[in-house]
């Protein structure tokens, strides 16, 4: 049973990692402070709200949870603030707020990862394993997803790299300890971990799922 310290911990960690990925990439699509704030914070928050009525629970937790949704626009407004000042080199600095954006992103992943499979284990359904997975997942990815239908993108959950498969392996390990063993606390940094290497690893050296390529018929 994963203690609820490292609980809060692992949700703090996501909360402020996707609404720092959320709020480079809105910004990076030319959106003003509002949508930065509606976009980052969807982002942190997105995939809990998700999980958490398929579960059954509702109104969601974060909206009990004020200093959670309020980190996260905090956080979104202080990035904001930050590119603000350095706008005139933000096209300069692209590529290094993409590897940034890549590791919290890479972060958050993980963290709400293991966080959405301990929810769902301690809601009740610690028997099923497919549904504690999933919700994992989805908690992973959920507000990555929204993020990226809000800037009309190509959700990069479904095009880009191994990022779903990561965050499936990170929750399937997850499972398996706190099911099997008596070290969830462990195993939550090291699922944790895990997800994160996997997504570094992807990024750079491109590993990417299968894809079919065709050409328009011309006839």
């Amino acid at each position: 049973m994963l203690s609820s310290w490292i609980l809060t911990a692992l949700d703090w960690i996501g909360t402020i990692s996707f609404a720092i990925s959320g709020s480079l990439i809105a910004i990076g699509h030319g959106l003003d402070l509002f949508g930065v704030l509606m976009v980052g914070t969807i982002t942190a928050v997105g995939g809990g709200i998700i999980r958490d009525v398929l579960l059954g629970s509702v109104p969601p937790s974060i909206f009990y949870r004020t200093e959670i949704l309020l980190a996260a626009v905090l956080t979104c407004l202080l990035v904001f603030i930050f590119i603000s000042y350095h706008a005139n080199r933000f096209t300069m600095i692209r590529h290094r707020a993409e590897k940034l954006n890549l590791i919290f992103d890479s972060l958050g992943l993980g963290s709400f990862s293991v966080a959405g499979v301990q929810i769902s284990w301690d809601a009740g359904f610690g028997e099923q394993f497919v549904l504690c997975v999933l919700m994992g997942c989805l908690t992973g990815v959920g507000g990555g997803i929204v993020r990226d239908l809000l800037v009309n993108v190509k959700p990069y959950v479904f095009t880009k790299h191994v990022y779903a498969v990561a965050s499936l392996i990170g929750s399937i390990l997850y499972y398996f300890i706190l099911s099997r063993t008596a070290y969830g606390n462990i195993g939550s940094f090291v699922a944790l971990f895990i997800v994160v290497v996997i997504r570094l690893l992807a990024a750079k050296y491109h590993w990417e799922l299968p894809k079919i390529s065709y050409s328009e018929d011309t006839h």
